[in-house]
C-alpha cells in the first residue's frame, strides 16, 4: 500500500523564507492571528510544561517604542505584528496544572503525578543554567511552529535575535519569570524573500557516530 505524503507541509517548509521587507498597509485579522498562535502553542515541550509566552505587539505606538530596541530595523514597524517569544524559566510551576488535568481525565494516577512533579521541581533547583536552557529550547520549538503556521496562512515571518534584551524587558514590563528568546515579525512581504543557500546533507548529517 502506497504511503500518502502531506505535500502541503513540505511545500510550506520549502516556501518559508525570512522576510525583512513588509507591506506596511497589510494587517492580520484577529481570528487568523489566533489560529497561528494556537498552532504555535501545540509545539512539543519537555514534560509538557509549555515553556513559552507570546507578547504580541501590533499597536503602532508600541512598535515605534520597540524600534530602537531592535536597532531600528524597519521591519519592526512595517510588519503587521511583532511577536516576542518569551521563555519561562519557572516552567516547573506549570507542572501541577498540567498533570492535574491528566489525573482528572484518568490518564494518570495521583501517585504518578506527585512523582513527576517532584522530579521536575528537583531539576529546577539550584543555580544552574538548566531553567534558561529549557526556556530557550522549548520556546524555540514553538517559534518554528508559529513561522510555519503563518506561512500556511499566507503570511511571512522573520526570526530576530538582534535586539537589546535588557531594554526590551524594561520597556515592555516583562516579568522576571520570562526571558526574551526572539522577536518574530509577521506580515505580508513587500517583495520576494532573498533565497538563502543551504548545505548539502552530506555536510550536516552524521550517522551513528563521528
Amino acid at each position: 500500500m502506497k504511503k500518502q505524503q502531506d505535500l502541503g507541509l513540505f511545500q510550506t517548509i520549502n516556501e518559508r523564507h525570512s522576510v525583512r521587507k513588509y507591506d506596511p498597509e497589510a494587517t492580520i485579522p484577529e481570528e487568523e492571528l489566533t489560529e497561528i498562535l494556537e498552532a504555535a502553542s501545540k509545539a512539543p515541550s519537555s514534560w509538557n510544561l509549555q515553556h513559552w509566552k507570546f507578547l504580541v505587539v501590533d499597536d503602532p505606538k508600541k512598535k515605534e517604542q520597540l524600534l530602537p530596541i531592535a536597532y531600528n530595523q524597519q521591519q519592526i514597524v512595517d510588519s503587521a505584528a511583532v511577536i516576542a517569544v518569551l521563555g519561562d524559566v519557572q516552567a516547573n510551576e506549570n507542572a501541577e496544572d498540567v498533570y492535574q488535568g491528566a489525573v482528572d481525565n484518568g490518564f494518570m494516577t495521583e501517585q504518578v503525578r506527585d512523582t513527576l512533579v517532584g522530579q521536575i521541581n528537583k531539576a529546577y533547583e539550584g543555580d544552574t543554567p538548566f531553567p534558561r536552557d529549557e526556556a530557550f529550547l522549548n520556546a524555540s520549538l514553538a517559534s518554528m511552529n508559529l513561522m510555519l503556521a503563518a506561512k500556511a496562512k499566507g503570511y511571512d515571518t522573520c526570526p530576530m535575535g538582534g535586539f537589546q534584551r535588557g531594554a526590551f524587558v524594561k520597556e515592555f514590563n516583562v516579568p522576571e519569570r520570562y526571558v526574551p528568546v526572539m522577536l518574530l515579525t509577521v506580515g505580508k512581504a513587500a517583495k520576494p524573500a532573498h533565497q538563502s543557500a543551504r548545505f548539502d546533507l552530506e555536510k550536516v548529517v552524521v550517522k551513528n557516530t563521528f
